[in-house]
Order: C-alpha cells, then sequence, then structure tokens
C-alpha cells in the first residue's frame, strides 16, 4: 500500500468510514469455482468403474447435486433476514470495494479448500464414479442461488447489501458470520455489481 493510500485510509477512518463489501458478491464468489471443479471431477470421475459401477454413480450423483444444493441455497436464511431487517444506510465516508476485489480476496483465501474439494471428488470417483463431481457442482449451484435469493431481497427494499470488510473472517468470506453485527445498505446505482451480485451490464451506446 502506498504512503497516499495509507493516509486516505487514515483519514476515512478518522471520519468514521468504513471498507464495505457487498453481501451477495461475497455469497457469489465461490459458485464458479465450485461449479466447474464438480463439472470437471464429474467428467474424469465418469472414467473409473468405481465400486458401483457409472450407472449407480451417476444417479446417486445427481441426488447429492439437488441435495447440496438445497441445503446450500437455504443455509442461514433466518440469519441473513434478520441481518436484512437491521440495515442501516452506509455512512459518506463509508468505501465500497469493487466486486472483483471481493472475488479476488475470498478465491484467493480459499483456494486449498477449493484444491482439496476437487481432489476429494475425483478420488471419490474410485469408489462412487461422478457422485462426488456432482456434490460440488451442486454447492456452487446453491451458492448461486443464495445469491439470487439476496438479489430479490434487494430488489424488493430498493437498496444493496453491504458488509464491513473487517467483519468478514480471515478467508474473506462469512458475510453472515457471528462477527457481522449488522449490513449497510446503498442506493441500487451504487457499486460495480448489480443486485445479487453479478457484474453490473452497462448500457449499450445508441
Amino acid at each position: 500500500m502506498t504512503r497516499e493510500a495509507d493516509v486516505a485510509r487514515a483519514g476515512r477512518e478518522g471520519r468514521g468510514g468504513q471498507g464495505l463489501a457487498r453481501v451477495a458478491v461475497v455469497v457469489r464468489a465461490g459458485a464458479a469455482p465450485l461449479w466447474w471443479l464438480g463439472v470437471a471431477a464429474a467428467a474424469i470421475g465418469a472414467a473409473p468403474q468405481g465400486l458401483t459401477g457409472r450407472r449407480i454413480g451417476v444417479f446417486a450423483g445427481a441426488a447429492l447435486f439437488v441435495v447440496g444444493a438445497a441445503v446450500v441455497a437455504l443455509a442461514r436464511r433466518g440469519r441473513y433476514a434478520a441481518l436484512v431487517r437491521g440495515v442501516a444506510r452506509a455512512g459518506k465516508y463509508d468505501v465500497l470495494q469493487d466486486r472483483a476485489v471481493t472475488v479476488r480476496a475470498w478465491r484467493r483465501g480459499h483456494r486449498w479448500w477449493l484444491l482439496l474439494a476437487g481432489a476429494a471428488a475425483l478420488g471419490s470417483a474410485f469408489a462412487v464414479p461422478v457422485a462426488g463431481g456432482l456434490l460440488l457442482a451442486g454447492c456452487g449451484t446453491g451458492l448461486r442461488l443464495k445469491a439470487a435469493w439476496l438479489g430479490r431481497r434487494e430488489q424488493a427494499l430498493d437498496t444493496l447489501l453491504w458488509v464491513r470488510v473487517d467483519w468478514l473472517d480471515r478467508r474473506g468470506g462469512g458475510p453472515a458470520g457471528k462477527a457481522v453485527k449488522g449490513l449497510r445498505g446503498t442506493g441500487v446505482a451504487a457499486g460495480d455489481a448489480a443486485p445479487g451480485g453479478a457484474r453490473r451490464r452497462t448500457a449499450a451506446l445508441v
């Protein structure tokens, strides 16, 4: 960090400002890596017959995909809903973190967990082909569904939801964790991510 950035940060904190990350972006950050790791593991895992055979593995994997997606999508919704009800307006000196920075922090903090999950999904193919990869893909789908649910809440409230960066865990995740005491809100035009955490689409020039 440069000396100018240090000075700017010190001035902002002195005025009560905080760095804020979009809640939906944090939630959505793991969706694509889990999905693609799962798809790759399922494709490679279709090669061995395993202990159960491919047919049973595919059926088991399909069931695990649905269960994984549902569990991840529904997990901690009560906590999120409670935080949303208590959302406070973001302050004048709060700084909105770019979507790319939030995503990069989450993926960098979870890279070893992602690699271990991919390795475990591949290893499980020798017992139940395809199933482990489809479970991972289901978890990625569940994160995307949860982010979409948050996006619908944001649209209903006409407010984007943000969490203080220093309240996230050391891996850049946990936007509804114990350390999070509340959320902050801005108008829907703030930041560079749309409701739900996807990249904001720019209007085409005519």
